[in-house]
């Protein structure tokens, strides 16, 4: 991934947020014909210090499924568009449009297993983890023949983190008024895309501001 020195961001802290707001990712593998291979998928997040690694899985089905070893993960931010109109020195500047945006590339190694007790495990934390996120309480039960069933047709993916990029494109190679009022007029549109856009903008701007 293209990221200029001023969009860089080394802080994991930023992942951890990125991962947070939206776990449904994109895994890359290269495919026996050469040729790239994609899933979106929901995965769990794990990071211990610098350690880091995805838990989810495939249907099994999916070719995808039959491949190991080093793959990528594309994590999703918010993003959105920004008028040159925006900035008090568009004029003297000659400002151009732009697209504002919060992404990760991942790259590591991913391992696949299909193991009936570790599905099982993933499956349980999984579903623990996003019926919590919506306030709901339904368990997979692996002791019931009806749900252990329902193994069989997935194949489960740890992927180890090896290299974390992270890309921070958020007006900050731009002067302080360009992006305060860059953050205004987001805010003004009112729009879910638009508002958060605004706020990771904040964030960064004032996490930078006092160093943290």
């Amino acid at each position: 991934m293209f990221t200029p020195r001023a969009f860089a961001q080394t802080d994991l802290q930023w992942l951890d947020r990125l991962l947070a707001r939206d776990p449904f990712v994109t895994v890359l593998t290269t495919g026996a014909d050469g040729l790239p291979e994609l899933s979106r998928l929901p995965v769990l997040y794990r990071r211990d210090g610098d350690r880091i690694e995805l838990l989810g899985h495939w249907a099994r089905a999916n070719p995808q499924a039959r491949q190991g070893g080093p793959a990528k993960v594309l994590v999703d931010g918010p993003h959105g568009y920004l008028s040159p109109s925006w900035y008090p020195d568009k004029e003297p500047m000659a400002r151009v449009p732009t697209w504002n945006y919060a992404t990760a590339e991942l790259r590591g190694q991913l391992h696949t297993f299909d193991d009936e007790d570790a599905l099982a495990d993933l499956v349980v934390g999984i579903s623990d983890h996003f019926e919590a996120s919506v306030g709901q309480h339904w368990r997979f039960e692996p002791e019931r023949d009806s749900h252990r069933r329902q193994l069989r047709g997935i194949i489960g993916l740890r992927f180890e983190v090896e290299q974390v990029q992270l890309k921070l494109k958020l007006s900050q190679n731009h002067p302080e008024a360009n992006q305060q009022a860059a953050i205004a007029e987001l805010e003004r549109l009112g729009t879910p895309h638009s508002t958060e856009l605004a706020q990771w903008m904040r964030l960064r701007r004032d996490e930078a501001a006092t160093g943290s």
